[in-house]
């Protein structure tokens, strides 16, 4: 099969085009090209070096990722309740044993996404389960592999089902966003992908333009961002990856977090 994955951010790029020298997300100062140069895989690559785990966080949260970690290694997660599951960001592996276990658990109402470092082949994950993929606007440039069942949502936020939304926050990419899940936790839950980076010592939450290549967030941006999370309820929070888990405690890891931003910039 064509070579249409990058290798660095596991972005999938139509196999009906030629591909870019460079992969545009990568060469973007918020990602970074491999020290190998631009390298491409397939998906029956994939499929033969990789397998994907998911793992149960509880009756109604299961998280997954690809085994060995390829490209980013980020988390995608799956979150079930009676009126239709939702895939929260995505990874660039689908075969017939994914396919299977969402589909034991009752398939995908939706997928939405935190940031364009994880779009990955969203393509793929609609088709085989039949569903919308949810893109805030503002990040539109960055769909590289454009689809029909990609729909772009405007504003401050996304309303799904049972109190399940995405909240447009900015910063990270101008269209980043969180997903908020009430029922996930007595305080509610949210997931940041990229959103928000949770440090290894979880006691500390970050937001920056760039988190590999450890670049700052401007002043106003970081303004803006903060102020769109004033309000969301929560006191559980889910990251991108393993060691990303804030139970009990996130809100008040939070806020200490961005008292020390509020402090360095003046605000």
């Amino acid at each position: 099969m064509k070579q249409t994955i990058c290798n660095t951010c596991g972005t999938q790029f139509p196999a009906s085009a030629p591909l870019p020298q460079l992969c545009p997300i990568c060469e973007d100062d918020r990602q970074y090209i491999g020290p190998n140069g631009q390298q491409w895989a397939s998906a029956a690559e994939l499929n033969n070096k990789h397998s994907v785990l998911f793992k149960k966080i509880n009756e109604q949260l299961y998280d997954c990722r690809i085994i060995p970690s390829f490209a980013i290694g980020q988390r995608a997660f799956l979150i079930c309740s009676p009126q239709g599951n939702i895939l929260w960001d995505c990874i660039p592996l689908l075969n017939e044993q994914v396919v299977a276990f969402i589909q034991s658990k009752g398939g995908l109402k939706a997928i939405a996404f935190s940031h364009p470092h994880y779009y990955s082949n969203m393509n793929e994950w609609a088709d085989m389960f039949d569903c919308p993929v949810y893109i805030h606007e503002r990040d539109a440039e960055w769909v590289k592999h454009p689809g029909p069942r990609i729909q772009l949502w405007e504003g401050k936020e996304k309303c799904f089902w049972e109190g399940i939304r995405a909240v447009h926050v900015g910063g990270h990419f101008p269209g980043s966003a969180v997903l908020e899940v009430p029922f996930l936790s007595p305080g509610g839950a949210l997931f940041v992908g990229d959103t928000l980076y949770i440090a290894a010592s979880r006691r500390h939450t970050a937001i920056m333009y760039s988190y590999p290549n450890q670049v700052l967030l401007g002043r106003e941006a970081f303004a803006a961002a903060l102020e769109r999370m004033k309000g969301l309820p929560f006191d559980t929070m889910y990251g991108a990856f393993d060691w990303q888990t804030l139970s009990g405690n996130a809100r008040t890891v939070f806020e200490e977090s961005m008292e020390r931003y509020v402090k360095a910039y003046g605000l």
